[in-house]
C-alpha cells in the first residue's frame, strides 16, 4: 500500500515501466481530467485544480496500473487498485491543489484504514517531552527574531525549562524593519519573556565565512568570503548571516562566563526551512532550492554534536500557529506576517554588472511574439512555431484575446532572482512587462503562469507600473548591502506596510516582501546616461502551507487602489526609478526573491 505523492514517474518505473523527458514543463497550478471512480480521487469533480511541477513524464504505463488523471495528454496519476497502490504527478499536499485535503484523506482512511486521533496537543506533549529529554538542567540559548517560527519555540522552551535555564537573545543584524527591534522588544516582555537586545550591524556588515573550492585534482579546499557588504551571491550573503548568527551566540555565552558545551542553540526551524535547505534532516535527496540561515554548515555541524533544539523541525507555518494559539500566544503576533531571519539583506538584489547570457535575445524575441500574439500569427517565424508547441489550443486562444485587446510589450531585466522549476532550484531571468493601458489584472497573470512554462529561464514575470518601457535597461547599478541602499529600502518597506495595514487588508495577505533592484528605467541610450537609481517590487503572497502560493490579484484579493497608493508613495522616496508587481506563483518563484 503507497502513496507515491508528487511524482508519479519512480512507482510507474520500478513496475516496469517508462519515463522520458519532454519538452514541455508543467509548473504551477493546471486543470486535470481525473477518474473519480477511483478510490483515490472518490468525491472529487472529474476536472481538479492541482499544482504539477515537473520535467520527465509517465511513457508506457507499468502493467497492472492504470491512468486515472490527465493533464492533457500528460499522465497525471496511476493506480493498482488491487495492490493499492497510488501515484499522483501532481501535490495533494499543498493549498494550490484545491481538494488536496479530499485526496490525503480518501488515501490516509478509506485506503490505509488509518484514524485521526493525533492532535496539536498531542504534538505540543511531544515537543515538552523531547525538550526535556535533550536539555536536562542545562542552559539553552534561543535566537528571537519576534516572529512566529521563534516566539512559539520559546513559548515552548519555557513550558518545558526552569526560566533560568532559557537565555532569549534578539539579535539586530542592522536588516531589521524601521523600529523593528523596539516592537520586538516590547512585544516579548508582554509575555513575560525577558529579551536581551543586541546591536550586531556592525559584525554582520563585516561577516564573513568559508566556503568550499576544488582544485584540478577535486580534493576539497576552503576559501574565505568577502565581506557581506561586498558580495552580491544570494547563497554566500544567507551563510554568512547564518554563521555570524551563530559567533555572535558564542560571543553571548562568554559574556554570560557559561560553557559552550553545556549551552545548546534553539531555532524555530521549520520543515519548509529544511526541505529548501536540502538538509538531511528532512531529506536526503533534496535538492538545494536555497540555504537558510538557520541551516548553514556551521548550524549542521552543531546539529551532528547534538547542541541543536528545535522543537519545530516537523511543523509547517499554519501548524505553527494553531500550536501558538494553543500555548496562549496573542493573535496579534500569532498571525503576524513572516519576516525571514536574514532581513531585508535578501530583499536586495546585489549586482556588480547585468546578468545577460547567450540565450538573452532569443528569449526576448519569444516574449516580443507573446505580448504582441495577434499579430505574430500574421508573420511566420521559426520561434511562433516554439511558442505555439509549448501551449495549448486554450492557451493560443486566450493569448489572441488578451494581445487583441491590450497593448503590452515583455522583455527580460538584466538580473536573476531565485526559483524553484521542476523540483528544483533555479537562478534565472525576470522578465519585465509594461502596457500603454490600465493593467487588466487576470490577464498579467495569465501570462506570468505562460512565460515560465514556455520559456524555462525566466521563473518570475513582474508588471512595470507607468508608462511603455521604451528603452529596457541592459545595464544595472552596482548594488551591495550598504546602509544608504538599506536605508532605500527601509523606508520603501515602510510605506508599503503602512498602506497594508491601514487598508485593513494585511489579514488576506500572507507575506508581502518588498525588493529593491538594481535597475534603473527610462534612460535615454543616446546620452549615455549612467545606471544610478534603483527599482522597487512589491511581491504580495498569498498562501496556507508556506511551500506554494499565488500572487494576491489587485481587484481581486486586494484593492487596486491599495496597491496604486503604495505605488505613489514609494516613488516620492529619493533614488526610486520605478515601481513593480510580482506576479508569479510559488513555484515556479519563491517567495522572497533570493
Amino acid at each position: 500500500m503507497a502513496l507515491c505523492n508528487g511524482d508519479s514517474k519512480m512507482m510507474n518505473k520500478v513496475f516496469g515501466g517508462t519515463v522520458h523527458k519532454k519538452s514541455v514543463r508543467e509548473d504551477g497550478v493546471f486543470n486535470v481530467s481525473v477518474d473519480n471512480t477511483c478510490s483515490l480521487f472518490r468525491g472529487l469533480q472529474k476536472e481538479e485544480v492541482v499544482l504539477l511541477t515537473h520535467g520527465d513524464s509517465v511513457d508506457k504505463v507499468a502493467d497492472g496500473f492504470k491512468v486515472v488523471a490527465r493533464s492533457g495528454n500528460i499522465v497525471a496519476a496511476i493506480a493498482n487498485e488491487s495492490k493499492k497502490l497510488y501515484g499522483a504527478q501532481f501535490h495533494p499536499e499543498v493549498g494550490l491543489t484545491e481538494n488536496g485535503k479530499v485526496i490525503l484523506k480518501n488515501f490516509l482512511y478509506d485506503i490505509a484504514g488509518c484514524s485521526g486521533t493525533f492532535t496539536v496537543q498531542n504534538r505540543e506533549l511531544e515537543c515538552i517531552r523531547e525538550i526535556k529529554e535533550r536539555v536536562g538542567t542545562s542552559k539553552v540559548l534561543v535566537l528571537l527574531s519576534g516572529g512566529v517560527d521563534s516566539t512559539v519555540c520559546t513559548a515552548l522552551l519555557n513550558r518545558a525549562l526552569n526560566q533560568e535555564q532559557v537565555i532569549a537573545v534578539h539579535i539586530d543584524n542592522g536588516f531589521m524593519r524601521k523600529r523593528e527591534s523596539q516592537s520586538v522588544e516590547e512585544a516579548l516582555k508582554k509575555l513575560g519573556i525577558q529579551v536581551k537586545v543586541i546591536n550586531a550591524a556592525h559584525s554582520f556588515y563585516n561577516g564573513t565565512t568559508t566556503l568550499p573550492i576544488s582544485d584540478e585534482d577535486r580534493t576539497p579546499r576552503k576559501r574565505i568570503s568577502k565581506t557581506l557588504n561586498m558580495t552580491t551571491s544570494p547563497e554566500e550573503k544567507r551563510k554568512i548571516i547564518g554563521d555570524t548568527f551563530v559567533k555572535i551566540a558564542n560571543e553571548v555565552i562568554g559574556e554570560m562566563n557559561l560553557k559552550p558545551e553545556e549551552v545548546f542553540l534553539a531555532q524555530g526551524t521549520l520543515r519548509p526551512d529544511l526541505i529548501e535547505s536540502a538538509s538531511l534532516v528532512a531529506s536526503g535527496k533534496a535538492e538545494l532550492i536555497k540555504t537558510h540561515h538557520n541551516d548553514t554548515e556551521l548550524i549542521r555541524k552543531l546539529r551532528e554534536e547534538g547542541k541543536v533544539i528545535e522543537p519545530l523541525k516537523d511543523f509547517h507555518k499554519d501548524e505553527v500557529r494553531i500550536l501558538g494559539r494553543e500555548l496562549g500566544l496573542p493573535e496579534e503576533l500569532v498571525s503576524r506576517h513572516p519576516f525571514p531571519g536574514p532581513g531585508l539583506a535578501i530583499r536586495v538584489i546585489c549586482a556588480e554588472e547585468p546578468y545577460i547570457c547567450k540565450d538573452f535575445p532569443e528569449t526576448n524575441n519569444i516574449l516580443k511574439i507573446v505580448a504582441d500574439f495577434s499579430a505574430s500569427v500574421k508573420k511566420p517565424h521559426t520561434l511562433l512555431q516554439r511558442v505555439k508547441a509549448c501551449t495549448t489550443e486554450e492557451d493560443q486562444e486566450k493569448l489572441m484575446q488578451i494581445t487583441s485587446l491590450h497593448s503590452l510589450n515583455a522583455f527580460l531585466l538584466p538580473i536573476k532572482t531565485v526559483g524553484v522549476q521542476g523540483d528544483c532550484r533555479s537562478y534565472s531571468y525576470v522578465c519585465g512587462i509594461s502596457s500603454k493601458d490600465e493593467p487588466d489584472w487576470e490577464s498579467l497573470i495569465f501570462l506570468a503562469r505562460l512565460i515560465p512554462r514556455m520559456c524555462h529561464n525566466v521563473n518570475r514575470v513582474v508588471y512595470i507600473f507607468g508608462p511603455p518601457v521604451k528603452e529596457p535597461p541592459t545595464d544595472v547599478t552596482p548594488t551591495f548591502l550598504t546602509t544608504g541602499v538599506l536605508s532605500t529600502l527601509r523606508q520603501a518597506d515602510f510605506e508599503a506596510h503602512n498602506i497594508l495595514r491601514e487598508s485593513g487588508y494585511a489579514g488576506k495577505i500572507s507575506q508581502m516582501p518588498v525588493i529593491l533592484t538594481p535597475l534603473h528605467f527610462d534612460r535615454d541610450p543616446l546620452q549615455k546616461q549612467p545606471s544610478c537609481q534603483r527599482s522597487v517590487v512589491i511581491r504580495t503572497f498569498i498562501t496556507s502551507d508556506f511551500m506554494t502560493g499565488i500572487p494576491a490579484t489587485p481587484g481581486n484579493e486586494i484593492p487596486v487602489e491599495v496597491v496604486l497608493k503604495m505605488v505613489t508613495e514609494i516613488k516620492k522616496i529619493p533614488g526610486i526609478s520605478r515601481i513593480m508587481y510580482d506576479l508569479t506563483s510559488k513555484p515556479p518563484g519563491t517567495t522572497e526573491w533570493e
